[in-house]
């Protein structure tokens, strides 16, 4: 029964039960039962506020980014400044296979147009262009590559998504992201008005909502893995050893993450030590 409906059953009734309504008793056992957590009410932020350049999950704002240019070549580990940030960050990284004999005809229409353009400039008198003369090298490099299996074509899509507790450390990280991927040619972007998109790309669910990708041979992409870490030590922890690249001490307090488990392999035959037990 409605409100209004009560108010013009009183009406009709006179003043005896003006203003009266029906009390059901509630058991205590119902009130737990009604107020019962499942698994995704715990691990849900507990507000959820999207907005144009970032989203709202709880007390943290995050932001995606989208990179949209690499330049010509790529050195080894490049990602790996990034990677070493003591920041709150995740990448997400969908690499998308591309059919070869689709990509070898592309690249052949492409390679008749930039010689056409060659032609045309010596037919004219005209300079070359070393811009032209690069791209018909490179392409023609690449096609043999694709030609005798060397190299394959992928999609690729790179997200960041970074977090702070404000607007001011969120664009300070921001900057700082940028500072170091821009001194590499590499130049990302914003997800605007697709951050929960963007987001959704980058958390662990394997799938590419944002699709924004980049062509990619294989020696280039190969050149982001793995993720090293050159510098192993942190200000507290257990010594677990020595880092051999550089001798320096492997300190590190794995019960201040939120998932301490650890899983260590080693030949068979080798025994545990107490910490390992623990």
């Amino acid at each position: 029964m409605g409100i209004l409906d009560l108010i013009k059953g009183n009406k009709k009734t006179g003043s005896k039960k003006k203003g009266r309504a029906k009390i059901m008793p509630v058991l205590p056992q119902e009130i737990y039962q009604a107020a019962t957590l499942e698994l995704q009410d715990i691990l849900a932020p507990s507000a959820l506020k999207i907005s144009s350049k970032n989203l709202n999950l709880g007390d943290k704002l995050a932001r995606t980014f989208f990179i949209i240019s690499y330049p010509r070549f790529l050195s080894d580990n490049w990602f790996t400044p990034i990677i070493n940030l003591d920041k709150i960050f995740d990448v997400a990284f969908h690499i998308h296979p591309l059919d070869t004999n689709t990509i070898l005809r592309k690249f052949q229409k492409k390679v008749a147009e930039v010689q056409s353009q060659i032609n045309a400039r010596e037919a004219k008198g005209v300079v070359r262009d070393p811009v032209l003369d690069t791209a018909y090298q490179d392409l023609e490099a690449l096609r043999d590559s694709l030609q005798q299996a060397q190299q394959k074509m992928f999609d690729v899509g790179l997200y960041i998504t970074i977090y702070a507790d404000n607007q001011e450390e969120l664009q300070k990280l921001e900057n700082e992201i940028k500072s170091i991927l821009e001194s590499k040619l590499v130049y990302i972007k914003p997800a605007l008005f697709q951050q929960d998109t963007g987001f959704n790309s980058v958390i662990p669910l394997a799938k590419d909502f944002l699709g924004v990708h980049q062509k990619m041979n294989s020696e280039p992409l190969s050149s982001i893995f793995p993720f090293v870490s050159f510098d192993l030590t942190s200000k507290k922890g257990i010594l677990y050893g020595i880092n051999r690249h550089n001798s320096s001490l492997i300190i590190f307090d794995r019960f201040s993450l939120e998932n301490y488990n650890s899983v260590t392999f080693a030949k068979s035959g080798i025994r545990v030590n107490l910490m390992q037990q623990n």
